[in-house]
């Protein structure tokens, strides 16, 4: 009896959680200049985790195109893109958020990736090998990593 009451009891207090499932790509919503002002997950991301998605060959690897003087023990930080130090001054949060997620909205010619897009891709494999997959692509970063890179760039603040 006192099981069954406690299991009732816990079932009363969390009945009225929602645990918010993240934004998928196809859903987020640009501003008319490219900003997300809302988490696609709901909450605020790990910033600490975020440097190590924008250090990771495997992830993110923003420091391949872009230099960041916290993320100096990185290797090969590019030229291509401009420095992040500074970033939280110069862009806001919802604006960071859109460019990590897919900066063509914002910069149409931009050579960066879309890093939370999962169609619309260009399958060159069908014309030169008839294999290109034709499922939908799953994004460079998940929800939390985009959440991740975004509170880490929020911290990066002009000396």
């Amino acid at each position: 009896m006192k099981l069954s009451f406690a299991l009732a009891a816990v079932a009363a207090c969390t009945a009225g959680i929602a645990w918010a499932a993240p934004v998928v790509p196809a859903d987020v919503e640009f501003s008319e200049y490219g900003a997300v002002e809302a988490s696609l997950t709901g909450g605020a991301g790990d910033a600490a985790n975020g440097a190590k998605v924008m250090t990771n060959r495997g992830k993110g690897n923003c420091v391949a195109c872009h230099a960041v003087t916290a993320l100096s023990d990185a290797p090969f930080h590019g030229e291509v893109g401009p420095s992040l130090d500074g970033a939280a001054d110069r862009w806001t949060e919802a604006e960071l958020r859109g460019l990590v997620a897919n900066a063509k909205k914002t910069f149409e010619g931009t050579i960066m990736p879309a890093f939370y897009k999962n169609d619309g891709y260009i399958r060159p494999g069908d014309a030169y090998t008839g294999k290109a997959p034709t499922e939908a692509l799953t994004p460079l970063l998940t929800a939390e990593e985009v959440e991740d890179v975004v509170a880490y760039l929020m911290t990066l603040k002009e000396q």
